[in-house]
């Protein structure tokens, strides 16, 4: 009996030891969680309730700063603008990098070559020197006016100064960064079983049959997850309209995403506790759209052995 409690007071302080390890090495992990996201994350819940200009102590004010922005006319221009980008530029991302990797995974040669050509637009993102070149590439005297003049084509104004095409520069440039979606695509195509389409092929099934009854079933898991991360990202987007409109939103706020009118209310206005508001409403805007979209996908999205 004795013999036996001492086995259990030993594997009781293994077992304390070896928890103790464990906590020791998530400790950096830990740490980071609390000091970089959960904490921020608790501290703008509560700013969100409050009026707060950066200095002083926060005055509570409750659900005012909720009902100000629902009751601000360009909160909901900055809404409908981030809508109307998601809404073309994840689709463009989406499709473009499908349609090029079913073309690349058909045999093409040199193709580590291609993939990480295609793939390089995707690590540099919309930085700060892309954005500019961007500027560089749709201003009025940029290289796609001039392409356009020497085909006869006589475009003289500025892309990005122009209202009705200003967004569209910025849904081109999201759409440059179609790599990453590219990359997953062609690894789940190189997963599909041949004998699939060579079964179809033998029923007189043609390409476009074969691509819509094979391998877009096969690729809607993988489609289903690049549509929500380029989706996520693009309700996030602000690099790129801050650094084309000089974080003005401009021109006449047709590039103001939610985030860079979030930016300018807390960091322009110093109005804290009404930019902390914003970016819950975004939270749950993006929350609310990614369980729709999950929701609403069950029934196209096929988890077979080869997704």
């Amino acid at each position: 009996m004795k013999h036996g409690q001492a086995g259990k007071r030993r594997f009781s302080r293994q077992r304390v030891a070896d928890n103790v390890a464990a906590y020791l090495f998530l400790s950096p992990f830990l740490a980071g969680l609390v000091a970089i996201i959960a904490g921020p994350m608790a501290s703008s819940l509560y700013l969100s309730f409050t009026d707060y200009g950066g200095f002083g102590l926060p005055e509570w004010v409750g659900l005012e700063n909720y009902a100000r922005a629902f009751g601000d006319p360009r909160m909901w221009t900055a809404a409908r603008v981030t809508v109307t980008y998601t809404a073309t530029a994840v689709p463009s991302v989406v499709l473009f990098a499908l349609l090029l990797a079913t073309a690349l995974n058909r045999g093409v040669g040199f193709l580590p070559v291609y993939r990480a050509v295609f793939y390089v637009p995707s690590l540099i993102g919309g930085s700060v020197a892309v954005a500019l070149l961007w500027r560089q590439v749709f201003g009025a005297t940029g290289l796609l006016n001039h392409a356009l003049n020497l085909i006869g084509i006589q475009h003289q104004t500025s892309w990005i100064g122009s209202p009705s095409t200003a967004l569209g520069t910025l849904v081109v440039l999201q759409t440059w960064q179609f790599g990453s979606a590219m990359v997953i695509f062609l690894a789940g195509l190189r997963q599909i079983p041949r004998s699939y389409y060579e079964a179809a092929s033998v029923d007189g099934a043609g390409r476009f049959q074969q691509f819509v009854f094979i391998t877009l079933p096969m690729l809607s898991p993988l489609i289903l997850f690049s549509t929500v991360m380029a989706m996520i990202g693009a309700l996030q987007a602000f690099n790129a309209a801050y650094i084309i409109s000089g974080g003005s939103g401009g021109p006449a706020d047709s590039t103001l995403y939610f985030t860079l009118y979030l930016y300018q209310q807390g960091f322009v206005n110093f109005q804290f506790g009404y930019a902390s508001a914003l970016g819950w409403l975004l939270i749950l805007t993006i929350a609310t759209a990614t369980a729709a979209l999950i929701t609403g996908t069950r029934r196209w999205v096929h988890y077979g052995e080869s997704a």
